[in-house]
């Protein structure tokens, strides 16, 4: 204890108070904890399970016991018509790529919810980096879903909407303009600063910019729960959690990481309770209800700006398409589990039923939302991109690292 004491005039301020508190208490540095006399094991099978949180059920009722946002009616039936579009636009880009019409895409049947939800809670000025299953941010909200914008990378057609272009690979667009990053395939390369050799301005060091800044806007990463196997993740939440950045960590488990399901990935209790682990507050959300991961966001972002502190969320979902158009998921999963998913656990049929419940249905029909039309408009923009001028291919191969971060 005098060698402490005698030492801690000369350590930075906040050591100084670490190495005192230390030497009164006996307690080890960085931590506080009771003493015990028995070998006990704690084993995390025994914990609680953490908590769903959902507002409307299968049947699109609000739950007993549950708060109905009140979203407004505008809002309610935007998100319901965009989830429309990018289900009909999946379906037309798959099969544009069955006929050899372009040549790899990745869906995102089944997990709608989790975009929408997300994106209609964050700001225009908050920065998003998307993976390939959230084609769709709060930055493409702005003005709609621009078919364009994902389809015109998929045929390689000219379309000059951004410097990174034709160099991005199919399905991963990017609005740099509207604080939408570039997508992204390789795992967690969104989530942490620094990725491999490359110095990148990505999620966590992006939301310690902000932070530096003092700038009212926070970062925000989707991700999946595989990526959450790499070692990035950790890294990421790491430095998030000892710098107090202020960014959204939107962890998309559909219970599998291409082929692996998640029973084979991990033990414990999902990916949420890891972010305790770190000191990061964490909430898990049923990702098929667009209500309740509106809700959560909202919540987020705003205790994130309150607290200065990051935040983890995993949102529940499944998967209900292949992993891409290099995939034949029914040779390690049963088509009667997926038909199950479809047939119940839908979130655009869940967001019906709460639209039709909620007397908004009638006002969308006439708002002229209804699936027909809407894929009647995505059709004529596909082809409109298909029959534009493509891209020549030496551009393509030639120096595909010049790029706007690097030019």
């Amino acid at each position: 204890m005098f060698y402490v004491k005698s030492i801690a005039p000369y350590l930075p301020r906040y050591m100084r108070r670490q190495c005192l508190s230390t030497a009164s208490s006996n307690c080890f540095p960085g931590t506080s904890m009771p003493f015990v006399p028995n070998v006990v094991f704690r084993d995390s099978k025994h914990d609680d399970v953490l908590p769903c949180f959902r507002i409307i059920n299968e049947d699109g009722d609000v739950m007993d016991g549950a708060t109905d946002p009140q979203l407004s009616r505008a809002l309610c039936t935007k998100i319901y018509s965009q989830m429309i579009r990018l289900k009909t636009m999946d379906n037309i880009l798959y099969d544009a790529q069955r006929q050899g019409r372009i040549s790899f895409y990745m869906t995102s049947f089944g997990e709608e919810a989790i975009s929408f939800g997300s994106a209609s809670a964050l700001r225009l000025r908050d920065m998003v980096f998307a993976q390939y299953r959230e084609p769709v941010t709060r930055t493409d909200m702005a003005k709609a879903v621009r078919c364009q914008y994902i389809m015109a990378p998929s045929s390689l057609t000219i379309r000059p909407f951004h410097r990174l272009w034709p160099r991005s690979f199919p399905r991963h667009h990017a609005l740099l303009l509207l604080h939408g990053y570039a997508r992204r395939s390789i795992l967690t390369c969104t989530v942490p600063c620094v990725f491999g050799e490359l110095l990148t301005f990505q999620a966590a060091g992006a939301a310690y910019a902000f932070k530096l800044a003092k700038e009212d806007r926070i970062a925000v990463c989707y991700f999946g729960e595989g990526a959450a196997s790499e070692g990035d993740f950790h890294a990421a939440l790491n430095i998030a959690s000892t710098k107090d950045c202020p960014i959204l960590f939107f962890v998309r488990n559909n219970g599998f990481a291409i082929s692996t399901p998640t029973v084979e990935q991990f033990r414990g209790d999902g990916i949420a309770s890891r972010g305790s682990g770190y000191g990061i507050p964490v909430m898990r959300v049923d990702g098929n209800d667009f209500l309740a991961v509106h809700e959560v966001t909202r919540r987020a972002r705003e205790f994130i700006l309150k607290e200065n502190r990051p935040v983890l969320i995993e949102a529940m979902s499944y998967r209900q398409g292949h992993h891409s158009t290099s995939d034949d998921s029914t040779q390690y999963r049963a088509v009667a589990e997926i038909k199950h998913w479809k047939e119940t656990c839908d979130p655009i049929d869940r967001t019906k039923r709460y639209l039709l419940a909620s007397k908004y249905w009638m006002w969308t029909v006439r708002k002229n939302e209804d699936v027909e039309l809407i894929r009647s408009s995505c059709l004529d923009r596909n082809a409109g991109g298909l029959q534009r001028s493509r891209t020549d291919t030496c551009k393509i191969r030639n120096g595909p690292m010049y790029s706007l971060h690097y030019s």
